[in-house]
């Protein structure tokens, strides 16, 4: 359902000037705020009558990696059951600044910060159950920052033949492969020059 110019700004007065900017954007309204204003900003979508943006869906972390100031943002995104409408709210921060834990507030924020702080190192505080849940607790780094190198550390698997979770190197065979232009496959490279001789023999022959 999209928004109408009414309702948005409703939205506007009911949040008390708590925004950077509210405007709407793919049939959702979409609004940027400062990182210490989120629990307040949070509170009031969930417990404002006019509002009842009462389901929070999920929780992400953008990485800006080129960006100098503020290269992180973290993404809410909520959903009002009673109006049908959704709303997304966006902070951005430095890399080293702590996010506001909204776990007061949704309580099922909890996994996804936890998701955050593995994948992207995001410290939030006043999680009370902020440890790693996708990678082991002895990883090193955060996989899904930009930053983050795709070989030198090491993999976890099980190991069928020693019964037991293994640590070993990150093999990327794909990444040492060698490639030409014309063909992706190296196996091809004597295919390529015998077309290619034949090709330049027939056109002498002209």
């Amino acid at each position: 359902m999209m928004y109408n110019t009414s309702y948005l700004e409703q939205l506007k007065v009911c949040l008390r000037g708590k925004f950077k900017t509210c405007q709407e954007a793919f049939g959702d309204v979409q609004m940027a705020v400062e990182l210490k204003d989120i629990v307040e900003i949070m509170t009031l979508l969930r417990n404002t009558d006019e509002l009842r943006f009462t389901q929070l869906l999920d929780v992400c972390v953008v990485d800006y990696v080129g960006r100098r100031a503020k290269r992180f943002e973290v993404v809410y995104h909520l959903l009002s059951m009673r109006h049908n409408l959704r709303v997304r709210v966006v902070a951005a921060f430095d890399e080293n600044a702590e996010v506001p834990s909204v776990t007061s507030v949704f309580s099922s924020a909890g996994w996804w910060e936890r998701e955050a702080f593995d994948m992207f190192g995001v410290v939030f505080s006043g999680n009370a159950d902020l440890r790693r849940i996708l990678t082991a607790y002895g990883f090193e780094g955060h996989p899904l920052r930009k930053d983050f190198p795709l070989t030198g550390y090491v993999q976890m698997r099980y190991d069928e033949g020693q019964k037991k979770v293994i640590q070993e190197p990150v093999h990327l065979a794909q990444a040492y492969r060698t490639f030409e232009n014309v063909s992706p496959w190296k196996g091809m490279e004597a295919a390529v020059q015998k077309s290619e001789a034949s090709h330049t023999g027939g056109q002498h022959g002209n």
